[in-house]
């Protein structure tokens, strides 16, 4: 696997936009525009969104015109194993978004209300149900999977293992701002409930029988 120029700054490209879009949800970037903004901070989710659209969009354009031959191909018996993978990817996106509140996620909720709250929820209290009882974090665990099922060239791979990496990164950061807004009610859930793979549920029904 030949890795190039181009590689480099594709690699470079992703690790700068994961960068950018972990700092401005950040606790200590959140709450210095909150002091700033004061009543503006409202709109500061749907501008966090407004800028992560637009700057992935030459980001991904750029990473699909590096056109390579494929070093790993889902073939064969292999292709019911990617179908199966794609298919486990949309219901975790499917599952985990039944939980969340799409006004909030883009940021309508928090400007019609005035405020702006860490969870996506929606309410602002602390609920478990449906595919968060197996893990906490299923949109992150589909967007694993759903990168990796795919033909594989040196630029995915590469670009693959800095997004994987982002997601686990998001998922500690998320849950540090979960913790600050549940306390005690989300340690609990993060000590009864896997992160991303669901290790304790596969447990349970395996020595429940």
């Amino acid at each position: 696997m030949e890795i190039s120029v181009k590689h480099f700054y594709a690699v470079l490209g992703w690790v700068l936009w994961c960068t950018l879009h972990s700092a401005l949800i950040s606790t200590t970037v959140t709450d210095f525009a909150k002091k700033k903004l004061g009543g503006g901070f409202r709109f500061y989710r749907l501008f966090y969104n407004v800028v992560s659209l637009v700057t992935l969009i030459p980001l991904v354009y750029y990473s699909h015109m590096l056109r390579e031959a494929p070093v790993f191909r889902w073939e064969g018996s292999l292709g019911i194993v990617q179908v199966f993978l794609l298919a486990v990817s949309v219901y975790l996106f499917v599952a985990g978004g039944r939980h969340y509140s799409w006004a909030r996620f883009w940021g309508i909720s928090q400007i019609k209300a005035g405020r702006a709250g860490s969870s996506l929820a929606d309410s602002s209290t602390f609920v478990v149900s449906g595919i968060h009882r197996i893990i906490r974090h299923p949109w992150y665990l589909g967007g694993i999977l759903i990168v990796w099922a795919q033909d594989l060239s040196a630029s995915t791979i590469l670009i693959n293992m800095v997004i994987s990496v982002y997601f686990m990164i998001g998922a500690v950061l998320e849950e540090r701002k979960l913790v600050l807004e549940f306390g005690e009610e989300y340690r609990e859930y993060q000590r009864t409930v896997s992160m991303l793979f669901p290790w304790r549920w596969l447990k349970e029904r395996i020595e429940g029988g």
